[in-house]
């Protein structure tokens, strides 16, 4: 084949790989057909004896390998780097390139353009069916074959940032479809993938569940409230709780033996002649801490706009309880306030008893905590809002009777991953001139600062 002929399949093949990524982008943007694109990339499809199907939005990637079993292999691995089943190492056979086109086409389709409006049970799991098949292309190990996706986000780290966005597209269609039909299907509620805004919903809506969709809510529930546990438990397992009262005397056991001051207060007993350290003294460590109980009130706000904090932080609250001698209060508050102490060290019964929604009076919330604070200078007070209260004069002029106390107050705004807040500018300036600036961020901040406290 000469230069010319050669340059010229070239461009053909580019124009042709340049209309199906045309049509892709042109559906992805705008769910309109474009009569243009679409005859001209039924020809292509059509020129490459792919099935016509292979351009219809509304069928799944599964119902198209069902139909055409030899296309399973094609998806699989489809967006890793590398040749392609059937080919040779470093050469593609002419229109492969193209082919490739075409099914990278219909898989980013079918799982990134999700619409708008109402989603049936029915959606749902096609789009799970796909988003199996996409986490095979990328060669993700969480992807299963024809099926559906898998209940976990993968196990490389290479599968976190994708299983991150599908949950993400999950949780919109989530959002706009009738969450008790698919919660009624145990089928349909395992595929679910827990998320902070599956959970927002689930919370809203636990009063209207009742049998086998109230178990599958709590199921979902309780799955997330672990995920985050173990996250969280990881940064505060290493918290040592009392500072080291040194009036009393080390404990003369084994473990408490203090090897490295013992070798080095014994220098001087070292024999150069037969190469040996004499020790006539051991020195072991101080263990003995307070004995006195650091009380933390966790105070959190359950308004609708605070359901990331308030699951985060009840979850929180129960890892810090399980510590020895910390003595952890929770209270919720909406416009009345609701003491959960009983049952702060299980966050999953303490989120099926919270009520999301209503408005905010952090003065309810303060009639329960003030009682609770019996020694100021060993408390510590969590509260945990946007802090757009009804009554603002009140609210504050209660955290800074607790301030002035000697109880050390942490204001938080927001203790989510991504760090998203609002925090009522009147009240921020407020807290930040009285020296208990208003924590934002990343739950870390709010761990450390609890750490700091309680060392």
């Amino acid at each position: 084949m000469s230069r010319n002929s050669e340059n010229s399949t070239a461009s053909a093949e580019q124009n042709r790989r340049q209309v199906l990524y045309w049509r892709l982008l042109a559906r992805l943007f705008d769910n309109d057909e474009q009569p243009a694109l679409e005859s001209a990339s039924m020809a292509v499809v059509d020129d490459l004896g792919l099935p016509a199907a292979l351009l219809d939005p509304s069928v799944s990637v599964d119902t198209l390998v069902q139909r055409f079993p030899e296309l399973a292999a094609e998806f699989r691995d489809l967006l890793t780097p590398g040749e392609q089943p059937g080919e040779q190492p470093g050469e593609r056979e002419a229109g492969q390139e193209v082919r490739r086109a075409a099914l990278v086409s219909k898989l980013l389709l079918n799982v990134f353009a999700t619409g708008a409006g109402e989603v049936t049970a029915t959606r749902l799991a096609a789009w799970q069916q796909d988003a199996g098949w996409f986490k095979q292309a990328l060669g993700c190990e969480g992807g299963r074959q024809a099926g559906g996706t898998s209940d976990g986000a993968g196990g490389g780290a290479g599968d976190r940032e994708p299983a991150s966005v599908l949950a993400g597209l999950e949780a919109d269609l989530v959002s706009r479809m009738r969450l008790r039909e698919v919660l009624a299907d145990p089928v349909l509620a395992r595929r679910l993938t827990p998320s902070m805004s599956l959970i927002e919903q689930l919370l809203r809506d636990k009063a209207n569940l009742s049998g086998v969709a109230l178990a599958n809510a709590k199921a979902l529930i309780r799955r997330f409230v672990d995920e985050v546990a173990e996250v969280l438990r990881t940064q505060v397992e290493k918290t040592s709780v009392g500072a080291i009262d040194r009036s009393v005397p080390p404990k003369r056991v084994f473990r408490n033996l203090d090897v490295e001051r013992t070798i080095w207060k014994n220098l001087v007993n070292w024999n150069p002649e037969d190469q040996r350290l004499y020790v006539d003294r051991l020195y072991y460590r101080r263990t003995a801490r307070r004995t006195t109980p650091a009380r933390m009130i966790v105070v959190v706000d359950q308004s609708g706009s605070m359901v990331d904090a308030m699951v985060n932080c009840t979850i929180l609250a129960s890892i810090f309880a399980g510590l020895p001698k910390v003595d952890v209060h929770l209270i919720a508050y909406d416009t009345r306030a609701l003491d959960l102490t009983p049952w702060v060290n299980d966050p999953f019964e303490v989120l099926l008893r919270t009520r999301l929604g209503g408005g905010t009076d952090g003065t309810a919330a303060l009639t329960l905590a003030q009682p609770k604070v019996s020694d100021p200078r060993n408390t510590v007070v969590v509260w945990i809002s946007d802090f757009y209260e009804w009554n603002c004069d009140a609210v504050y002029a209660g955290l800074e009777s607790l301030h002035r106390s000697g109880v050390r107050v942490i204001p938080v705004g927001s203790v989510s991953s991504g760090g998203q807040q609002s925090v009522n500018p009147w009240f921020r300036q407020r807290l930040k001139d009285l020296g208990t600036p208003v924590i934002s961020g990343h739950i870390r901040k709010l761990v450390f600062e609890l750490k700091n406290f309680l060392t």
